[in-house]
C-alpha cells in the first residue's frame, strides 16, 4: 500500500487544480501554487469551451494550449523551450506516478 504524503510535510505544498489536491515537492512553493493557479485556469477554460466533461481530455487540451503558448514565447531558444517542456513532463510523470500510487 502507497504511504500519503502528509499535507504539511516539510517540503511539500498542496494545491487545487480542477478540484483535485495535489501534494507537491519543490524549492519554491510560492512558484509551484501559481503554476497550480494557472493550469487550474487552462483546464476550467478549457472545459467551459468545450463539450468534454472527462479531466483526463481536459488535461491533455490544456496540455496542448499551454505547450502552444509557450511553442509561441518570442526570444525563447527552441533547443531551450524543448529542454523545459522535457523537465515539465518528468515532473508531470512524476505527479501522476505519486498519485496512480496513493490511489492504489
Amino acid at each position: 500500500m502507497a504511504k500519503e504524503i502528509a499535507p504539511s510535510a516539510p517540503g511539500y505544498v498542496t494545491v487545487h487544480i480542477y478540484d483535485q489536491a495535489y501534494h507537491l515537492r519543490g524549492q519554491n512553493p510560492d512558484h509551484i501554487r501559481r503554476l497550480a493557479d494557472l493550469v487550474d485556469s487552462k483546464m476550467r477554460a478549457v472545459a467551459s469551451a468545450g463539450r468534454t466533461v472527462d479531466s483526463l481530455r481536459v488535461a491533455v487540451l490544456a496540455a496542448l494550449n499551454l505547450a502552444d503558448e509557450l511553442s509561441q514565447t518570442s526570444g525563447v531558444d527552441a533547443k531551450e523551450g524543448r529542454a523545459r517542456a522535457a523537465h515539465l513532463a518528468e515532473m508531470l510523470d512524476e505527479v501522476l506516478e505519486d498519485e496512480r500510487q496513493v490511489a492504489s
